[in-house]
């Protein structure tokens, strides 16, 4: 460690001036850079405090100073507010990705060092000035020598060797942090950190956001009312990205749209449909569709550009936010409690109290408003917000769904603030309700869950020799209070009622088989074949099934 800091010394120096010239001389003091690293008089710098701005406000511009790496971990941390307070989030927010371009002969040679050849025989064309510069590449519009309009992006030279330096030195605060301060520990800044630098360095490889492009178009190449750009594979590096040029006007020139003769409202419920398609049925969505990355094209089609930040729901993130979903509609706070506990990591610590009182405000706030005129992503949000406050980590994936909602939301106001999204998103709900409640879906997942508690049936006797063993040596710990143990014993008791129930269907089943072939085979009559037996067994047994069904859909554990 400290072999990196002499390393980096000069880093080091510069992100400590920044935090003393906004007023954070305190964590300067307690992460103790004043042991290696020579710092100016305090009485010159808190700046920051003397101007009177908040705590969100400087910590903005700390970030902004320290340039690239710094401000993009920003704009990734405005996404989350199960992990940042809401007020720091707003000032998060507002960081500016708008940086001078780089010169053209440093974007020549990056293009030709990883094409493999001159750019006048790459190209037929290339722009030297760029349609657009941000912190980590910047965009040139070209022509492929076949005449096909393209967009390539170049990123900036030395920047992922400044920026690995940076996530160095700030995993290394990180971990120094967690050891002096104790609201760092208890947020877990080593994982926060670890989870933000995962994020940037993706964004660093442009063969992910070319493959994130390929995904997307794959997802509506049926659908007639969205359009993707398609990849150049041939002129794709980590370093440069090639992409179909799109000509169409922005999502947020309201007047061009207009003068073009394209319905607002109309494009408002594409906009949302589409994005309700990518979240709840594709389950991979754009994370940033604010109005520069949506064109409209002359025919009307929406066209999405820039798949460098997308998400993804995995299928038990989709379970639970359907039950989410459902539970807000329901304003059942048992659901929503429910679906939370599925969705992120409790701990242990939480006072369960506390935090149903604040599910509990947060129904309160919904009751009896009009679904048309609740906010889907405000809704999200305020659940992240309780989160938050609980020390509950939700999954990265879907603090961003709530941003994107967000700005979906906020976009389609500025096209037609008649339209009210939620108009739109309560048939999806519906529709999630219906698959989860889909007879071969309840089967499979009923299935699911008997053939688990039967594996872990089958393994209970190695698991008791085990604890058994441990328990001879003496290296048992045992710590239970009185809840903990009823909780337990009414989580044994419901196995214990599902394994019965399994087993006296499985019984039920052979008896059944056995008599059917009994009844195929014999030759004799019996009194007994002409009592209707079969279809009495059929009929107990779909009886015991639709108890069974309805015992796990009552538990609320489906």
């Amino acid at each position: 460690m400290i072999g990196k800091r002499m390393r980096h010394i000069g880093r080091y120096h510069e992100i400590a001036v920044a935090l003393l010239r906004h007023g954070f001389g305190m964590i300067v003091d307690e992460l103790g850079f004043s042991s290696f690293l020579s710092l100016p008089p305090r009485g010159r710098t808190e700046q920051g405090k003397r101007e009177g701005k908040t705590v969100g406000e400087r910590l903005r511009l700390v970030l902004e100073e320290l340039g690239p790496t710094f401000i993009k971990l920003g704009q990734i941390a405005s996404t989350r507010p199960d992990l940042i307070p809401r007020y720091i989030i707003c000032e998060l927010e507002k960081l500016q990705d708008q940086v001078p371009p780089f010169p053209f002969p440093e974007v020549r040679r990056i293009v030709e060092t990883e094409l493999g050849g001159p750019l006048e025989e790459l190209f037929r064309s290339f722009d030297e000035i760029p349609l657009a510069a941000a912190s980590l590449g910047q965009v040139h519009r070209a022509v492929l020598p076949s005449g096909q309009a393209v967009v390539v992006k170049i990123q900036r030279p030395h920047i992922a060797a400044r920026i690995e330096t940076d996530l160095d030195i700030l995993q290394d605060l990180a971990v120094l942090a967690e050891r002096r301060l104790d609201w760092a520990a208890s947020y877990r800044l080593t994982e926060i950190v670890d989870e933000l630098a995962k994020s940037l360095r993706q964004e660093l490889d442009y063969t992910i956001e070319a493959r994130h492009a390929e995904t997307f178009a794959n997802q509506f190449a049926d659908d007639p009312s969205v359009y993707v750009p398609g990849v150049f594979w041939e002129y794709t590096t980590k370093l440069v990205l090639t992409m179909e040029y799109v000509e169409g006007v922005k999502l947020g020139e309201i007047e061009r749209l207009k003068e073009s003769g394209h319905s607002l409202k109309t494009l408002a419920e594409r906009l949302t449909v589409s994005m309700l398609k990518q979240m709840f049925e594709h389950g991979f969505f754009h994370g940033d569709p604010h109005p520069g990355n949506v064109f409209v094209l002359p025919d009307g089609m929406l066209a999405f550009i820039d798949f460098g930040l997308m998400g993804r729901l995995r299928p038990n993130v989709k379970h639970h936010l359907s039950s989410l979903i459902i539970a807000l509609m329901r304003q059942n706070t048992d659901g929503v409690l429910n679906a939370i506990y599925g969705l992120g990591l409790v701990p242990a610590e939480v006072d369960e109290g506390k935090l149903r009182d604040d599910i509990d405000e947060l129904r309160e706030k919904y009751y009896r408003v009009p679904l048309s005129e609740v906010s889907l992503g405000e809704a999200i949000g305020d659940l992240l917000t309780v989160a938050f406050r609980h020390g509950i980590r939700i999954p990265s994936d879907l603090t961003l769904l709530g941003k994107a909602l967000l700005t979906v939301e906020g976009v389609v106001a500025t096209l037609d603030p008649q339209f009210r999204v939620m108009d739109v998103a309560e048939p999806f709900g519906r529709k999630l309700l219906k698959e989860r409640l889909r007879l071969d879906r309840v089967a499979e997942t009923a299935w699911k869950r008997v053939a688990g508690y039967g594996e872990m049936l089958l393994r209970l006797p190695d698991s008791i020799k085990e604890l058994t063993k441990v328990m001879r040596r003496g290296k048992l710990q045992l710590e239970m209070t009185a809840s903990d143990l009823e909780a337990l014993l009414r989580k044994l008791d419901q196995i214990g009622n599902r394994l019965s129930i399994s087993l006296i269907l499985l019984s039920l089943s052979i008896v059944m088989a056995g008599m059917l072939i009994a009844s195929s085979l014999g030759r004799q009559s019996m009194l007994l074949w002409k009592i209707p037996i079969i279809e009495i067994g059929f009929g107990v047994v779909a009886l015991m099934f639709g108890w069974l069904l309805y015992s796990i859909f009552r538990s609320g554990k489906l």
